[in-house]
């Protein structure tokens, strides 16, 4: 087994490299490091904000004027074909709201210090425009499958490429390989939640080689089969349960963590913004490492520009494209503005990275970090334990919806490539038996960072696949866009944004 471990961690960690690169171009480069202010942006993230800069500014601050709209979008939805936009909302929550929202911002905050957060909020701002660009594109260019409707990169990349089958094929293939590097980590945070929770209860540490984690890795494989295999339909009635509840435990506890600790919050934004530009040295003593930090949590939080959320806002049944891009710019708020910021207060105010035991800090696992800092927050008081197994319980929760979405899309990327019940089955076989290598590595005490760097390569891989595609497809989206803002209630059809688009043809007759 360890032979097995020694080498599972040297291929992540030529994976990593890769990652870095993909990462840190140009800026491991002496001469580009060296230009001033310039030298501290890699391309990933001159593209990542870069682009939500500039659909921002194209779009008029559309996640800003267009804010109260999304809200009353999913206050009235309604759905006669495939699933209305809240409960599109919440499945690609339940994709969003993973345990980067504990685990990201923990890290951040680790490697890049305080300072990270104001990065995170930043790129989640200008963030906003580019889920609303890439939300519209997938409604745009939506399918209509039987009772459903299906779409997202791979079909609208098709669509912009010439309707190439071949690229449809390329981009489907893309998010698979996505899903199936992202599994591990999933499957690891879901079994390892699950022990913690255990190890709660019962009072006493449990190690990972006990008998609960294997009745968890059961239970974890039965569930997300049963769930993911039933369509998005199916998996939206569990996420339209799931997600509320998990973000809404979660918002209160956290909530109830900084109220009783008040006296510390203005030295949290103090540090925050102070940290942002000078970090301490501890954490590298870089401005370029807290910048990096912020950005890369950020996109493994809200996902913008990744196209991965494009899937379940296709589904959607939206009265126009722009509303679901509404709503999914409020996904990434919710995300990052609301969930990631009172994970950072936690994290920052419990102030454990700046104890004694920093060396320490770096080397806890990465949940255990972030309970360290509930304790600071709660010492000494039995309210600890309940708060713990509280976020404990919603942090299995995040890992498991995670879980359901990637398999549910990767299977409608599938049918995208081939109907064959072979190939399908093939496709599922893989994505199970890797969600529970991820949970092995857990059981048998691998450590969770090389798992990262898989989800690393993976985010960046396909960001770099699908920005390219915003841009081409923009033009479809600003025509969509100035349709909408008309508000002349005529309906939104091929004449409008200049492309053969026979769902919303259909859509628009049927009226």
């Amino acid at each position: 087994m360890e032979g097995l471990l020694a080498f599972i961690t040297a291929v992540c960690g030529k994976i990593q490299v890769v990652s870095d690169l993909f990462w840190d171009f140009p800026t491991n480069f002496e001469w580009y490091a060296n230009i001033p202010i310039l030298g501290n942006f890699s391309l990933a993230i001159i593209l990542l904000i870069g682009s939500g800069i500039y659909f921002t500014i194209r779009l008029r601050f559309i996640q800003v004027r267009k804010f109260k709209h999304g809200i009353e979008v999913l206050k009235n939805s309604k759905a006669q074909t495939g699933i209305t936009p809240l409960a599109s909302f919440f499945l690609s929550t339940a994709m969003r709201v993973g345990p980067g929202n504990i685990l990201g911002v923990t890290g951040a905050v680790s490697v890049g210090g305080p300072g990270a957060l104001l990065w995170m909020w930043i790129s989640a701002f200008f963030g906003m425009a580019t889920a609303f660009v890439e939300s519209t594109l997938s409604q745009i260019f939506k399918e209509k499958k039987d009772d459903e409707y299906i779409g997202g990169m791979a079909f609208y990349g098709r669509r912009l490429l010439k309707n190439s089958a071949i690229v449809g094929v390329i981009l489907s293939l893309m998010y698979i390989v996505y899903a199936i590097l992202c599994f591990p980590a999933q499957g690891f945070n879901t079994v390892s939640a699950m022990g913690q929770i255990a190890s709660i209860i019962s009072g006493t540490e449990l190690p990972t080689t006990h008998a609960i984690y294997w009745i968890g890795f059961a239970i974890v494989i039965i569930a997300t089969c049963a769930v993911s295999f039933g369509g998005t339909k199916k998996i939206s009635k569990v996420t339209d349960v799931l997600v509320p509840i998990m973000a809404t435990v979660y918002v209160l506890t956290v909530i109830i963590l900084i109220v009783i600790n008040f006296t510390r919050i203005p030295w949290f934004f103090y540090a925050v913004f102070t940290e942002a530009f000078k970090p301490e040295a501890v954490f590298g003593g870089a401005f370029g490492i807290a910048l990096m930090q912020g950005v890369k949590r950020g996109l493994m939080s809200n996902e913008a520009g990744q196209g991965t959320i494009t899937m379940p806002a296709a589904a959607s049944d939206a009265a126009h494209p722009c509303d679901q891009g509404c709503v999914q710019a409020i996904g990434v708020f919710l995300d990052t503005i609301v969930i990631c910021t009172l994970t950072g207060f936690v994290v920052i105010m419990g102030r454990v990275w700046l104890t004694d035991a920093s060396v320490a800090w770096f080397d806890l696992g990465k949940l255990p970090k972030y309970l360290a800092s509930v304790a600071e927050l709660t010492p000494g008081t039995a309210f600890n334990s309940f708060v713990t197994l509280l976020i404990s319980l919603c942090f299995g929760l995040f890992a498991f919806t995670c879980l359901l979405g990637f398999m549910s899309f990767s299977e409608i990327c599938a049918n995208r490539i081939s109907r064959s019940k072979v190939f399908i089955n093939v496709i599922r076989v893989i994505d199970i038996a890797v969600i529970c290598f991820g949970m092995l590595t857990s059981i048998v005490g691998m450590d969770l960072g090389a798992l990262w760097d898989l989800s690393d390569f993976a985010n960046i891989l396909i960001a770099y696949c699908n920005i390219p595609l915003l841009y081409i497809g923009f033009k479809y989206v600003k025509r969509a866009q100035e349709h909408f803002e008309k508000e002349d209630n005529t309906p939104f059809t091929s004449k409008v944004v200049g492309v053969d688009v026979p769902v919303w043809d259909e859509k628009a007759n049927q009226k």
